[in-house]
């Protein structure tokens, strides 16, 4: 199927001109139609764009929407130009596995057994370093060199190496709204939202073939959510846990 460009997705390109080397301009939302699905995806260049995960500010109470975190930011004088879902979370909002913010390990690997998606073997961590983003099989995890800046948890992993989980099924009947992070090159991460509803093999398989990732993670299903002001577009579904946004300068507008 045909790859088309959003047209607000110009909006963007144009706007890195207007406005500087540095805002929302390195970010590239496109819209993909694969099979018979259609995707909303944003490409974020870790060389230019400020990529942070956010979850409490001072007060130590969750943000748990995008609008809350843009007010946060703006009183910092700080823009939110793209914002998605980071991975799973507790009743609190807190994360169910590792968390790291501003190179802080504010929450431990989870490597322990249970129910959900979550601990549906392998998972995996969406991490970042000063010279390159990884997505890695949560036992990876240490062993990634260079001190970690950014990681987040999630699971199942939807590709290793260029391989797909074992347990997905091409026919299986589970098809929910889907958000994952893949890493098709060190200084590039590719974020996916499906548009319509997917089982994990055609999520997986959108990753591999349309996005050339070889490595992905699953972040949520049903919660799944996207800030894109670029495109209108601000989601609201449920309360969200940890949130991964690329904030910029507002003094650069």
């Amino acid at each position: 199927m045909p790859r088309t460009r959003s047209p607000l997705a110009v909006v963007a390109v144009a706007a890195c001109i207007l406005f500087g080397s540095h805002p929302a301009a390195a970010l590239d939302f496109e819209t993909i139609r694969s099979g018979n699905a259609t995707y909303t995806v944003c490409r974020v260049d870790l060389r230019k764009d400020q990529l942070d995960l956010f979850h409490r500010g001072e007060t130590g109470v969750p943000f748990k929407r995008f609008r809350r975190l843009e007010t946060w930011l703006r009183a910092r004088d700080r823009a939110l130009p793209f914002a998605m879902n980071a991975g799973m979370y507790h009743g609190d909002f807190s994360a169910v596995g590792l968390f790291v913010a501003d190179g802080r390990t504010l929450a431990p690997l989870n490597t322990a057994r249970g129910e959900g998606n979550f601990f549906w073997k392998p998972n995996g961590v969406f991490a970042l370093t000063a010279d390159r983003a990884w997505v890695v099989e949560s036992s990876e995890y240490p062993r990634i060199r260079g001190r970690v800046r950014l990681a987040t948890q999630s699971g199942p992993l939807l590709l290793r190496n260029g391989r797909m989980h074992p347990g997905f099924r091409a026919d299986s009947p589970s098809r929910l709204f889907r958000n994952g992070v893949g890493v098709p090159s060190p200084g590039i991460a590719l974020f996916a939202i499906s548009e319509t509803p997917v089982n994990f093999h055609e999520f997986a398989t959108f990753f591999r073939d349309r996005l050339r990732c070889r490595d992905a993670l699953f972040l949520d299903g049903t919660i799944s959510s996207l800030h894109a002001p670029a495109l209108g577009r601000s989601d609201f579904r449920m309360d969200l846990g940890p949130i991964l946004g690329v904030t910029e300068a507002l003094t650069e507008r």
